[in-house]
């Protein structure tokens, strides 16, 4: 998996930290509030969508909402920053993947669709803000996954070709962003994107169960 890899670059929810549980109660309590009801596929809808886009999202479904882009951001960022900062944990073996990865020489980074202060109190409450060389979201870039951009951008960071790095993703938008960079991509198991499984087996070129799988070799190849 790992040959001639000069980069690893790492989506952050689901696929690097435990905390996709985190989004759903999130929209469940917020559109609870303002009595709002949520479309059929809307979580399929939302996926992949960056922090921003999603908000806009939120605007563009629900008319009845009477307020601005930034103050549904402000409220979601009220309602997560705490969960994000004392709950959220990383995924089996991550923490020695990235020890591995550093003592190898590979460099890494991250390629998220979460809001930047998010992905900073995160990284920093785990103490491994100092393992990645990029730290980008999909609003600094012109497009959310499955758009590529994104990764593109951690790419050009770490100034590294595309063909060169190994991609982690836990759900079948995000793969499809790292595909599309052309880069080769490792599905890994989530619980929140269980349904999804047999898609990302299909997209992808790896899954894990956990970053355990990739020391021991346990890790499946897909698409053979």
């Amino acid at each position: 998996m790992l040959e001639n890899k000069k980069a690893v670059i790492f989506d952050l929810d689901g696929s690097l930290v435990d905390s996709m549980w985190i989004w759903p109660e999130v929209d469940i309590q917020y559109m609870k509030k303002y009595d709002l009801r949520a479309p059929m596929n809307f979580h399929k809808a939302v996926e992949g969508m960056s922090y921003t886009e999603t908000a806009q999202y939120f605007l563009d479904t629900f008319p009845s909402l009477r307020c601005t882009l930034d103050d549904v951001r402000r409220e979601w960022m009220e309602m997560t920053i705490d969960l994000y900062q004392t709950k959220v944990s990383l995924k089996r073996g991550a923490r020695e993947f990235l020890e591995r990865m550093r003592s190898m020489g590979v460099l890494m980074g991250i390629a998220t669709s979460n809001a930047r202060e998010l992905v900073d109190a995160t990284l920093k409450s785990l103490h491994i803000q100092d393992y990645f060389a990029s730290v980008r979201t999909s609003c600094e870039v012109s497009a959310g996954k499955p758009a590529p951009d994104v990764y593109l951008k951690v790419a050009e960071d770490l100034r590294v070709s595309p063909g060169s790095c190994l991609v982690f993703e836990d759900v079948p938008r995000g793969i499809e962003a790292g595909k599309n960079a052309g880069m080769t991509v490792c599905a890994v198991e989530d619980e929140f994107s269980k349904p999804d499984e047999r898609e990302k087996r299909q997209l992808a070129d790896y899954f894990i169960r956990d970053y355990y799988d990739i020391e021991n070799r346990t890790y499946e190849i897909c698409g053979v």
